[in-house]
């Protein structure tokens, strides 16, 4: 994880979006254990209260759950939350603007989707 907080928004935010990356990545799988509030707050160097803000609201979207005495876990189901909320996110906010940049600049659409077929990101 980065230690690098822009001032775009609340620490705690970015702090919960590096998780969230981490899950989406495989870097921390479901029945991962995630690191105590104290710990993550002393290697980042921030207050245990904003650990515990970015703990909380990966609690609330179901992405990690609380096990008493023990710390914070992965949930299962994380990662196929996440991959469904962000393709979302993908298609209503951020496609609409590469359709835009693919009309600015003309490109060919069966030329992108050769491209895609030789780097073999096709689903």
């Amino acid at each position: 994880m980065s230690h690098n907080w822009n001032d775009s928004q609340p620490i705690y935010l970015q702090l919960a979006d590096q998780i969230k990356d981490m899950i989406l990545n495989g870097d921390v799988a479901a029945g991962d254990a995630l690191p105590s509030v104290r710990q993550l707050a002393m290697d980042y160097q921030v207050n245990p209260i904003t650990v515990s803000k970015s703990y909380q609201i990966l609690v609330d979207d179901n992405l990690v759950s609380k096990k008493r005495g023990l710390g914070m876990f992965v949930s299962d189901q994380a990662q196929v939350i996440l991959q469904q909320q962000q393709r979302q996110d993908f298609i209503q906010k951020q496609w609409p603007h590469v359709l835009q940049k693919i009309e600015q600049l003309n490109i060919d659409t069966d030329a992108l989707i050769k491209s895609l077929e030789k780097t073999g990101r096709q689903s």
